[in-house]
């Protein structure tokens, strides 16, 4: 077939692999749920509201309220940010209430796809692409500020992943994803060197058949630029995220090893409730938006609604770029948090605890630490960090003193991989956080057919190159021609 049907191609490609028995021997593994089982509380001389208590104590010695500089660039916090609304959304589970991450659907696709930028494509997600000969460019900024994301009419923005407005800063990693998209695309129409390049890049590793099959015509262009720029962010991820934040023993022995087999799940629960949540740790307590501006605490970067100019940012602020401007860093991973963490101002209502008849306090529900912990022990009963260690063989850490003098002999896995950071890995994760977090990106690279890591010796294009990283030359090329969007004025909304 020259094409899909529209609305179906998903559908098609299933029906295709089923009848022809084109599929693998054996079911996908399911998208959430564990990789080691289910570690209840245990209650022996002490009651539930001893154990809140002394993780409650363990929380309040994470405090942070200085910034400490680590070993990434500040965008990087907020580069992973927008990475796990790439790969994660449980929309399911409710902290307090005890559930099986197995019946936890992901509403995002697990894989490095940019959904979130995205969506399902022109045709099932129109409402994030322009009209008529801008019907395959994305639609982004307002007109008064051509750097905001679109938004409605209510202010919302019209974006793949409503997340990724949730603060000023993951909201212009987004925009910076959008407007390549754009740019790209305006190059691919117009011909010369560069759609070249894209074209090329775009049918690397990919067979004639396939994309003969399963793109149709009409989407040509689209669908090359989408996948020249999923290629390079895939790289980024794998090249220069993960490096930023995990050692590079855990990233080498993650592609070397299958830790847990076919049957793992793809998106597991200690990944995404527990290791992936290092982010948290390395968010400074306060942040400068432009060079030679005062910093602003975490909380005046709010989210969520339209953006005015005195918020966007400069990129080199945030990502080690050339010139004078010197980025700020993230904070090392390690068991400290920028102090705003734990103290929310937007929660305003109690946890309930209902499984064990506790009430958390309004102070303990605003803690993200302690919320991160209880939904560890209690919302998704995690192995413990011990426990994850012996599993994959690498040296255990102590039992915080905190936890030890209440008779608590394991250590939360987020906490654990934390300490392991701070004690081992020089401000990045390693030992069994790392390992976790490292095995289940390649396992997305490896399981996925079209991405970077099935086409030999793939180079990012030169015009990401003459910056200290691909991430940096990829913020500068957008930065460069920014003015080169066709449509630009059609594409702004709200």
């Amino acid at each position: 077939m020259a094409g899909t049907h529209h609305g179906l191609s998903r559908l098609d490609q299933l029906m295709k692999a089923c009848i022809n028995g084109e599929g693998p021997a054996r079911p996908f593994a399911q998208t959430l749920g564990r990789l080691m089982p289910a570690n209840p509380v245990h209650i022996k001389n002490i009651t539930h509201g001893d154990v809140i208590q002394a993780l409650d104590d363990l929380s309040q010695t994470m405090a942070a309220t200085d910034n400490t500089d680590g070993p990434a660039d500040a965008g990087m916090t907020f580069f992973g940010q927008f990475v796990d609304h790439d790969i994660t959304l449980d929309a399911t589970s409710a902290l307090g209430t005890r559930i099986d991450p197995a019946t936890i659907p992901n509403v995002r696709t697990p894989s490095l796809d940019l959904d979130c930028v995205y969506g399902a494509g022109p045709e099932a997600s129109p409402h994030l692409y322009g009209a008529g000969e801008a019907e395959q460019f994305l639609v982004h900024g307002r007109d008064d500020n051509h750097r905001d994301l679109a938004r409605t009419c209510a202010g919302k923005a019209l974006i793949g992943d409503p997340r990724n407005d949730e603060n000023v800063l993951v909201a212009q990693v987004q925009s910076i994803f959008i407007e390549l998209h754009n740019i790209l695309m305006s190059k691919r129409v117009e011909g010369g060197d560069a759609a070249s390049d894209i074209k090329a890049c775009a049918h690397e590793g990919m067979p004639k058949h396939v994309w003969h099959d399963h793109v149709s015509p009409k989407l040509a262009n689209f669908q090359e630029v989408r996948r020249f720029i999923r290629l390079h962010y895939q790289w980024i991820v794998w090249c220069e995220l993960l490096p930023a934040f995990v050692t590079q023993d855990c990233l080498d022995w993650a592609l070397d090893h299958h830790a847990f087999g076919w049957d793992a799940p793809v998106m597991p629960v200690e990944f995404t409730g527990a290791a992936y949540r290092f982010g948290h740790a390395t968010t400074q307590f306060e942040y400068a938006l432009r060079d030679g501006e005062a910093a602003r605490g975490l909380f005046a970067l709010p989210g969520f609604g339209p953006r005015p100019e005195d918020g966007n940012i400069d990129y080199p602020m945030f990502f080690g770029m050339n010139g004078d401007v010197n980025s700020q860093k993230a904070r090392p991973v390690g068991p400290k948090l920028g102090s705003p963490l734990l103290n929310l101002p937007f929660v305003h209502d109690t946890i309930a605890l209902a499984d064990i008849d506790e009430e958390l306090t309004l102070a303990q529900s605003r803690n993200l630490a302690l919320r991160n912990m209880v939904r560890d022990r209690y919302t998704y009963q995690l192995a413990s960090g011990q426990q994850v260690a012996a599993r994959l063989g690498t040296d255990p850490v102590h039992v915080p003193d905190v936890l030890k003098h209440k008779g608590i002999t394991k250590t939360p896995l987020w906490f654990y991989c934390l300490q392991e950071a701070e004690q081992h890995g020089n401000g990045k994760l390693t030992g069994a956080g790392g390992r976790v977090v490292a095995s289940v990106f390649a396992n997305l690279l490896r399981r996925d057919p079209t991405t970077f890591l099935h086409i030999p010796h793939f180079k990012p294009w030169h015009g990401f190159a003459g910056q200290p990283s691909v991430l940096a030359g990829l913020i500068a090329y957008v930065e460069a021609n920014r003015g080169h969007i066709a449509h630009a004025d059609a594409l702004r909304c709200g």
